[in-house]
């Protein structure tokens, strides 16, 4: 008679489960950036084309959903700077992944405040986060100085400050204008003297 094993393998999720963990995270996105963190889970699902219980299957919080939804950006963030930078000339690298850091700041700021009213220290959810944005960026930068497109004494982690500073200190709901308007600017002034 055989043994059962007492610890269990966790197995990769099915193609359809993956998929609608996608298209929830996706949906949950929009719902968040459109109508806040506390936009209805069951409408997000309804959204997805997923049943409530699948939705809570996947995210058995609210706090879960927001965590992944952030995390699932950042990761997207890492994954275009290593795309961008086998696609793309150094330069417009850079700009093309600062213009999407423009938008992951914006699903920040959704985020932020409602994990920090659940979890009272949102930072620790972010932490693990900021090591591949820095990563990203001063990879970014490094090809475009090894490229002669922008100066050597650019410190990458100021483009970053620069974005995020518009996005703090702005009142007005067109902020994301204004920082795509930056981007140009600051890859301007960080262009190596030639």
């Amino acid at each position: 008679m055989a043994k059962k094993r007492s610890h269990s393998v966790r197995r990769k999720p099915r193609a359809d489960a993956a998929r609608n963990r996608e298209r929830i995270l996706e949906v949950a996105k929009q719902a968040f950036t459109r109508s806040g963190a506390d936009t209805s889970l069951d409408d997000i699902a309804k959204e997805a084309g997923v049943g409530p219980g699948t939705l809570y299957r996947h995210f058995p919080t609210r706090e879960e959903l927001l965590k992944a939804v952030y995390r699932t950006e950042v990761e997207k963030l890492a994954a275009a700077a290593r795309t961008f930078a086998v696609t793309m000339p150094p330069i417009e690298a850079l700009r093309a992944w600062l213009l999407l850091f423009v938008d992951a700041v914006a699903t920040k700021q959704i985020i932020a405040p409602a994990l920090n009213a659940l979890v009272g220290d949102h930072k620790k959810v972010f932490e693990a986060s900021y090591a591949q944005i820095h990563e990203a960026i001063r990879a970014m930068a490094k090809r475009a100085v090894q490229g002669g497109d922008i100066g050597k004494d650019l410190d990458p982690m100021n483009l970053l400050r620069a974005l995020v500073g518009v996005s703090n200190v702005a009142s007005s709901p067109d902020w994301q204008q204004s920082a795509r308007r930056l981007v140009d600017i600051l890859i301007t002034g960080s262009q190596a003297i030639k």
